[in-house]
């Protein structure tokens, strides 16, 4: 069997882009993430991302992490599946309506953003409205002591959801922060029965942040869609920020509004496509 991709990323998160109307593709689909995903083994990405068909939405984007578990929704995810519907002639619509296991996601592909390539379009997401939980709440993980340093047994936590389970974080430094001893430590506490994303965030004025995630699944990625958009709800409500900010990550910067009217968030910024390919399965 062999099954045709499209590799793209969205500020450095990385996808492997299947059209699941056409290909034929094994029945066990997380092992299969787990294979493709594979960065020695396979094509290499942080997530496989499966198009397809939707009886609600113009079509339904399906998600799993390198490691074979399946997301409720990836921001970033959703740029690049935008940009394959319109690169692959699969719609002549800019704006589409995307069926994710965290609801309706309605991307815009921007006709005439600046930075416009052929390989680079820009897209702004309605990311929906946010389901916060707590804001600023100290919180210590489960048997602290057995897994972090002493300089690391308590923490303020904002979380919110954005179709998926979010942890904001904020810290002085991002760029020396231990994210890789923190980050699976906060995603695997019993507090958070189904995992969590988690956010590292260092506020540098009421219009910039800049962001670290480690990702469910993934470990830390080079951007997140979602945990951007998590973020700039936490940085209003912990009156950090105004209310449209640019969120600076490792693999570029993304540009969040969370309008108070509606109550949604917007993120804009760019889909990447980087190669077409087959792999043989």
């Amino acid at each position: 069997m062999t099954i045709k991709f499209t590799k793209m990323h969205g500020a450095g998160n990385d996808f492997v882009v299947v059209n699941a109307l056409t290909e034929e593709l094994p029945q066990d689909l997380p092992f299969f993430a787990k294979r493709i995903c594979s960065r020695h083994y396979g094509i290499g990405a942080d997530q496989l991302l499966l198009v397809g068909s939707s009886a609600v939405a113009d079509y339904r984007m399906v998600i799993y992490n390198a490691d074979g578990g399946a997301v409720e929704m990836c921001g970033n995810g959703i740029r690049c599946c935008a940009k394959f519907i319109n690169d692959h002639d699969l719609s002549d619509k800019t704006t589409l309506s995307i069926e994710t296991l965290g609801g309706i996601i309605k991307p815009t592909i921007i006709i005439n953003h600046p930075k416009t390539t052929g390989e680079t379009s820009w897209v702004e997401v309605n990311m929906g409205e946010p389901s916060v939980d707590v804001v600023n709440h100290s919180w210590e993980p489960l048997d602290l002591d057995k897994v972090l340093p002493d300089a690391l047994k308590s923490f303020k936590i904002t979380t919110v959801s954005m179709g998926n389970p979010h942890c904001v974080v904020y810290v002085n430094d991002v760029d020396s922060y231990p994210v890789g001893l923190v980050g699976p430590v906060i995603q695997n506490d019993p507090y958070f029965p189904k995992g969590v994303n988690v956010e590292f965030v260092q506020v540098v004025d009421k219009e910039l942040v800049v962001q670290r995630t480690w990702e469910r699944g993934s470990g830390e990625t080079l951007a997140c869609g979602t945990g951007a958009s998590a973020v700039a709800v936490a940085s209003v409500l912990n009156g950090f920020t105004n209310r449209c900010i640019t969120v600076s990550l490792k693999g570029g910067d993304l540009d969040l509004r969370w309008e108070e009217k509606t109550n949604c968030v917007f993120k804009t910024g760019p889909a990447v496509t980087v190669f077409d390919g087959s792999i043989a399965i």
